[in-house]
């Protein structure tokens, strides 16, 4: 039976004519599939749903949304990414190598909230990691680095809190129909820009928080090693727990435009 499928342009051409047209006549998609946006099943039979293609340095997986969660498109990850991903996103599409995939995955934690800089309440992301993060090639996991990574992106290290950094352009924090979707970077070489962090599920904001970003049409992200934050149930205590981190040289931060509303 034919499928409610979208396959965009971009899919079509990474995957090629044959493939898209044995997916829109229903002959590889599956009819259920866990919504690889907000991780509920979804039905291609009897809802519209989404192509998403996932492409790393090697290893590319197909995947499957509502279309009402993400359109058709094609979402570039690092490899390691996508290895760390794969069981979660499709079970059983990619057969990988056993001695090849990283057994526990750092995943990036996100949280929201206002913060106060010289008199003004700016909407923030604060992004924490569970576990230290290796540069890509380091199989020794001898350090944590996260932060040199970030800076090398153009992310500032800030000692206390008293001015809002600078903005970097390039990166954007992606927030459709009131709920945070992603942090997007640049694409290599000048391309579409690719999710540095995606929700597997869209997180809700407050309406403080969306009507911050949207007067100041960019939002600030705060970044910090694995311990250092914690999760803070109150604004409050998440702003003492950044002061704390920026005093001990264990913060960075980057204003980010909002893209969407």
């Amino acid at each position: 039976m034919p499928r409610m499928l979208d396959v965009s342009d971009e899919v079509r051409a990474e995957i090629g004519d044959e493939e898209a047209d044995r997916l829109l006549a229903g002959e590889t998609a599956p009819g259920s599939y866990d919504c690889t946006s907000c991780r509920t099943p979804g039905d291609s039979e009897q809802e519209r749903t989404s192509t998403v293609l996932f492409i790393g340095d090697e290893t590319a997986v197909l995947a499957f949304a509502h279309a009402g969660c993400l359109p058709s498109q094609v979402v570039q990850v690092t490899e390691e990414q996508l290895r760390g991903a794969v069981k979660s996103i499709t079970g059983d599409t990619v057969d990988l190598e056993p001695d090849k995939v990283v057994p526990e995955q750092a995943v990036l934690g996100v949280t929201s909230g206002l913060v106060l800089i010289a008199g003004e309440l700016h909407p923030a992301l604060v992004v924490e990691p569970t576990a230290p993060i290796a540069r890509p090639g380091d199989t020794t996991g001898s350090g944590d680095d996260f932060l040199p990574l970030l800076v090398e992106q153009g992310f500032l290290p800030l000692t206390e809190l008293s001015a809002v950094p600078p903005v970097l352009h390039g990166w954007s924090v992606l927030l459709a129909v009131g709920r945070l979707h992603a942090v997007l970077q640049p694409g290599s070489n000048g391309g579409q820009p690719v999710a540095w962090w995606q929700a597997h599920q869209p997180l809700q904001v407050t309406e403080g928080w969306r009507a911050a970003a949207n007067k100041h049409h960019q939002v600030l992200m705060f970044a910090a090693p694995v311990g250092s934050i914690g999760r803070q149930p109150r604004e409050d205590l998440l702003r003492d727990a950044l002061d704390k981190a920026a005093a001990n040289g264990r913060l960075v931060a980057a204003a980010l435009p909002l893209a969407g509303t």
